[in-house]
């Protein structure tokens, strides 16, 4: 019968199969492996934090560390890294995150500090690498189409889960040191070169001078135009317009206003200054339609990841588990489960109102440091399911962010735009970090007063 729900899955499964049968499997799988090691390591560290610098350290100080430095590089970097080849960036991106593993891993334990302070060294090198990476790889994205950047974000999620997971198998079920583990981990860049050199189509990237030339299968029907690093091909041919468009259920978003390209706004002899100008201006047109919402969530997150989460501690009695540091790795991983999901779901879910999950994750972070004061939720199991909650809505907030900026972000400004945007995570988490050092010690004191002292025996 038409227009029954049997008829309309019918319908849904049929597009649906259209939209993968033109996925092209390699650049799936390069970006796809592209977002998990870029993002695996920096979750390794996060969930070592603990084992790093010991309980009496806030784990904010390694959220920092991890952190700052992206930040800043996606502060600055995006007005011109586009100088740079990406064949470049990828081989210094590989050498930073390898060394700063091995630097971590190999720095002996000290009783004055100054171990904790050379492996801080280390992970600033990997978080140099993350962020340079991150704005690059989404930068890259507007020349492979929409179904790069739904595998970029999979792959981010799936660094998540497999970074949080495989540090908690390691360390606790196979019995591993935290110096081994690491040591191991170190290796994982090689994939990334592997992933560029060797999976990746190569015909979308021009050599000379770092040019970027249009992707070969999607130029038949379009002429190409070079805009400053690259050329702005139109991203989609005639073929693909159906699986466009359900990957990409509006072109008018909900989240924000019309972005209008100011390309036009200066001429090319005014320069790098003029350049510089243009890109400010599109960064400030950005703001609040996209930057805003990604950056609240952010904060909300990492403020309970890193801030509430060490706290969120039942009598061992009541757990599964039979040490307190337990609790910490676990709900990381939970959390990285619903990143991954929600990362991994663009081809079939799209949120247009990204202000909506910010906010639902600021009552997450309400809740939960409620929770850590009063102790008022009498299952372990309650938790997990709030803490992977929220990892729902993070990692919707961050695909559905790229994605609208694809739809409605003029072709000649997208490139910049999807890199320039990547600084609201890290600016999100950058904040989290001083507020999670600060909760993370105001909880442990509150709860050690009212005859808790979980938090002591981490």
């Amino acid at each position: 019968m038409p227009g029954s729900p049997s008829s309309s899955w019918a319908i849904y499964r049929a597009r649906l199969k259209s939209v993968f049968d033109d996925a092209d499997p390699r650049v799936c799988a390069a970006f796809w492996l592209f977002g998990l090691i870029n993002n695996v390591l920096y979750v390794i560290i996060l969930s070592a934090a603990l084992d790093l610098v010991g309980p009496s350290v806030p784990k904010g100080v390694v959220l920092l560390a991890d952190v700052i430095p992206s930040f800043l590089t996606k502060l600055v970097a995006p007005y011109f890294i586009h100088k740079v080849p990406y064949h470049v960036r990828i081989l210094v991106f590989v050498a930073l995150s390898a060394c700063g593993m091995l630097l971590i891993a190999l720095t002996p334990v000290s009783k004055d500090g100054r171990s904790i302070a050379v492996k801080m060294v280390g992970v600033i090198l990997a978080s140099l690498s993350s962020g340079g990476g991150e704005l690059s790889f989404l930068s890259l994205t507007h020349f492979y189409g929409h179904f790069s950047l739904a595998a970029w974000g999979s792959g981010t999620g799936g660094a998540g889960l497999i970074g949080a997971g495989a540090y908690v198998v390691a360390t606790t079920s196979l019995g591993l040191s935290v110096r081994t583990s690491l040591l191991a981990f170190s290796f994982l860049p090689v994939i990334m070169l592997i992933s560029f050199f060797i999976i990746l189509p190569r015909s979308a990237l021009n050599r000379r001078e770092g040019k970027l030339a249009e992707y070969e299968s999607m130029e038949e029907d379009e002429p190409s135009e070079l805009s400053h690093e690259s050329t702005d091909e139109d991203g989609i041919s005639a073929q693909h317009q159906e699986s466009e468009g359900l990957l990409s259920t509006s072109m008018h978003s909900a989240s924000g206003r019309s972005f209008t390209s100011i390309n036009n706004n200066h001429s090319p002899k005014s320069g790098a200054w003029g350049s510089l100008k243009a890109n400010l201006a599109r960064s400030r047109g950005l703001f609040f339609p996209y930057m805003l919402p990604l950056l609240l969530v952010y904060v909300a997150e990492y403020t309970i990841n890193q801030g509430v989460a060490p706290t969120l501690l039942f009598p061992i009695s009541s757990s599964p588990f039979q040490h307190y540091r337990s609790f910490y790795p676990t709900y990381n991983a939970i959390y990285q489960v619903g990143v991954f999901l929600s990362r991994s779901s663009t081809p079939f879910i799209r949120i247009h109102h990204l202000y909506l999950p910010s906010l639902l994750q600021v009552i997450n972070l309400v809740i939960l440091t409620s929770q850590a004061l009063f102790n008022f939720i009498p299952s372990f199991y309650i938790i997990c399911a709030i803490v992977f909650w929220e990892g729902v809505l993070g990692g919707l907030v961050y695909v559905s962010t790229f994605a609208e900026i694809t739809d409605n972000v003029p072709k000649s400004d997208r490139e910049f735009s999807l890199g320039a945007t990547s600084v609201s995570d890290s600016g999100g988490i950058c904040i989290a970090g001083f507020v999670g050092m600060i909760f993370e010690v105001w909880l442990c004191n509150w709860q050690v007063r009212h005859g808790r002292n979980y938090c002591k025996q981490l």
